[in-house]
């Protein structure tokens, strides 16, 4: 065994999904196997125990190969900061900057760094799945891949397409994957494999047999819709899963509204809130949904300045700042707890123009600075004697200018909180204790279910969950014999 690559039709076609179920397959058959995506492009990334960041799903995928996540497992990762610019994170450090219009051009030294680390798994591990990025027909990205059929051809890598029937058009979009591919390319191709289907697989039976026809792939099997599965999100549009925009689902629910940013960064800090039995959670960019919720979530952004704004200008920000002045709870993560200063200062150009000075919203006392380099970190503390672990990925230093309590290396005036720290509404017991002081504040009979699984068990349970339904509906055996 060497390697095998599972590319998508489409972004969010079920890449991620796949490869977390297979690799906690191969590890439960004993199986050494690792995850490795070539490049991300996400917001949503996590800090490694050496301080790497990579994305969030291939630290999700480690975890479901039972193996400590590495630099080297999402050696690039690319993080949107505006339409035409994105942030290079290079084999877990700051790398630079890519323009869009350098997107097919100015990306040879990333190939080089990514496959690299690929040949640094395949020397240290039996089996490497990879994942592909966006789809293999976005041809006029062809020239530079070294994502999809660029690391097919690289590394001679067997690739498997999967399509999401759940969105529709899911045997037009494999065959025109195959269609659109030039001859070389298209050797590589060695099937396919449908994902989140619901109904009668005899319906769909017709259509797999023609595809398999016309194009000569065979199918490796059809997954079904997988309830009760979520996975940390490569892009932000996975917060929506969560929305429940109106009124709640249930009258005793404590509310939480996650504001919803342009440029929201690290939104899996929700995925914890929104697990938690009897919290509603709704991500919205709708100020009177802010007005109504029991708490209101800053998360996190990778423009702090430019989100700050935007939050002016939809209204959102005078929600707060009533809420902040009716004692009425607001918590701000990262980029949020930014937002929530008295001023944010620029004297590089980070987000602005060199030299700027932004107001924050005023609600604590904390004075920005983004001249600090960036900072990669684990973190470990406690609030009210309950110990919390989270972990750091910003530029900038926050200093405490006034008075205010002391809150996970940030602080909290009256009713507004603000820490550095994503990952902190993992630990469960701060979280279930913090939703229940929050809950008090709103006047809210709600306390936490202390026998409900917490947030590590229930991740390990979908990463099985899904790996069962992975054993039940593709033909593992076969999938697992195409790697060379």
């Amino acid at each position: 065994m060497t390697g095998i690559l599972i590319a998508g039709t489409s972004s969010d076609a079920g890449k991620s999904l796949m490869v977390t179920g297979l690799c906690r397959v191969a590890a439960r058959r004993g199986i050494d196997v690792a995850p490795y995506k070539a490049q991300n492009m996400s917001n949503n990334s996590m800090v490694c125990a050496d301080g790497a960041e990579i994305g969030r799903a291939q630290y999700l995928q480690a975890h479901a190969a039972r193996l400590e996540p590495t630099s080297a497992m999402n050696p690039v990762l690319l993080k949107p900061g505006t339409d035409r610019r994105s942030f290079v994170v290079l084999r877990g450090r700051p790398g630079g900057t890519l323009e869009a219009g350098e997107y097919t051009t100015g990306r040879r030294a990333l190939a080089l760094a990514a496959w690299e680390a690929y040949d640094e798994l395949a020397g240290a591990h039996d089996l490497v799945i990879c994942e592909g990025a966006g789809s293999p027909a976005e041809i006029n990205l062809r020239v530079g891949d070294y994502t999809n059929m660029g690391l097919a051809l690289a590394k001679d890598l067997p690739v498997v397409l999967v399509g999401d029937i759940d969105r529709g058009g899911v045997l037009a979009s494999i065959y025109g994957t195959w269609a659109l591919l030039d001859d070389a390319d298209r050797s590589h191709l060695a099937g396919y494999l449908i994902n989140k289907f619901r109904g009668d697989d005899s319906i769909l039976a017709p259509g797999l047999e023609e595809i398999t026809r016309r194009s000569g792939l065979p199918c490796f099997g059809v997954l079904p819709y997988v309830h009760g599965v979520w996975l940390d999100g490569e892009d932000a549009l996975e917060v929506g899963r969560w929305r429940h925009e109106g009124d709640r689902t249930d009258e005793h629910a404590l509310r939480i509204a996650v504001v919803r940013f342009p440029r929201i960064s690290n939104a899996t800090d929700v995925d914890a809130l929104a697990g938690e039995p009897g919290v509603d959670v709704q991500v919205t960019t709708n100020p009177a949904t802010c007005a109504a919720a029991d708490v209101v979530v800053l998360p996190g952004s990778r423009s702090t300045v430019s989100d700050l704004a935007w939050m002016r200008e939809s209204g959102i920000a005078d929600v707060i700042s009533r809420r902040a002045a009716e004692h009425r709870t607001v918590v701000g993560i990262c980029g949020g707890y930014q937002m929530l200063s008295e001023l944010i200062l620029d004297p590089d150009g980070e987000e602005a123009a060199p030299g700027s000075r932004i107001e924050g919203l005023g609600l604590l006392p904390v004075e920005v600075d983004f001249s600090a380099a960036k900072t990669l970190a684990l973190s470990q503390g406690s609030w009210n004697g309950i110990p919390v672990g989270g972990y750091e990925i910003h530029h900038g230093s926050c200093v405490v200018t006034g008075d205010a309590e002391p809150f996970l290396d940030g602080c909290r005036a009256g009713s507004v909180w603000g820490t550095m720290w994503h990952g902190a509404f993992e630990s469960d017991a701060f979280r279930r204790a913090w939703l229940e002081a929050a809950a008090a504040s709103a006047g809210i009979d709600w306390h936490a279910d202390r026998s409900a699984p917490g947030y590590a068990a229930r991740r390990e349970q979908m990463i099985d969950t899904l790996a069962d339904a992975v054993e039940n509906h593709l033909d593992v055996d076969a999938l697992f014999g195409l790697a060379r």
